[in-house]
């Protein structure tokens, strides 16, 4: 395993995004562009380690960083620094995996919770395999099979009504094989025929399962998406 330390950490998170807020306190704003991109070198690794949620030594940050730019011997040996972040990289892992842990169950709650409240409404269907589904247009044309090819236009939501997607505001509908959607989308257009516009519940291991989706879609959550079956490609 290659030698990671804290300085690769701070190289790598350049790629992170920065926010545009201007320098607070009686902090100096850079001038000059070595300065400026020093401090944005600086802020940019503030971000990435903040978000991780890693608990940093300042001093022995900067103290690290002036030594290896300087050429200094290292407080460290190679050989130590490799084993402390071994063991660094191996406790973020398990922090990681304990919040997204905690995050699944709240959110299976959660979901659990609006898809019982849901299943009550007189026009919501609940399928054995625990997907819902709402017709809001009925469609005359062919039905998809797994193997299909599709185009349909779709939104979807949180449970709190945050869409987190939509190919409606985009102006350009998904062309896809229907194989490589999650499974409650899958079950849900099968269900479909061309000119439907349904509405599909998705709970979370329908979805994105433990895992999650993304930023916006964390572990176990309960998804809502309206879909419009627009074509099954291939078919007149």
């Amino acid at each position: 395993m290659k030698r990671k330390t804290l300085a690769l950490i701070v190289l790598l998170s350049l790629g992170a995004p920065a926010c545009s807020n201007a320098p607070t306190g009686d902090a100096v704003p850079p001038d000059s562009l070595e300065q400026r991109a020093s401090y944005a070198l600086g802020f940019s690794a503030g971000q990435s380690l903040s978000a991780q949620g890693t608990e940093i030594d300042i001093d022995q940050l900067v103290a690290g960083l002036r030594a290896a730019l300087a050429g200094e011997e290292g407080r460290m040996t190679a050989d130590e620094m490799q084993a402390t972040m071994m063991v660094f990289q191996q406790m973020m892992a398990a922090e990681e995996t304990a919040r997204t842990a905690s995050a699944g169950t709240a959110n299976k709650a959660a979901g659990d919770a609006f898809l019982a409240e849901n299943a009550n409404k007189p026009r919501v269907v609940v399928l054995d395999s625990g997907l819902q589904y709402e017709v809001l247009t009925e469609g005359d044309g062919a039905s998809a099979v797994l193997s299909d090819e599709i185009t349909a236009h779709y939104e979807g939501r949180l449970i709190d009504g945050t869409v987190f997607d939509s190919s409606i505001e985009k102006g350009i509908p998904m062309t896809i094989e229907l194989s490589v959607l999650v499974p409650g989308f899958i079950e849900g257009i099968k269900l479909m025929k061309v000119g439907s516009k349904y509405r599909l519940f998705i709970p979370g291991e329908l979805g994105y399962g433990a895992r999650g989706g993304g930023a916006m879609i964390g572990p176990n959550t309960t998804l809502i998406f309206d879909v419009e079956l627009l074509a099954i490609n291939g078919q007149s």
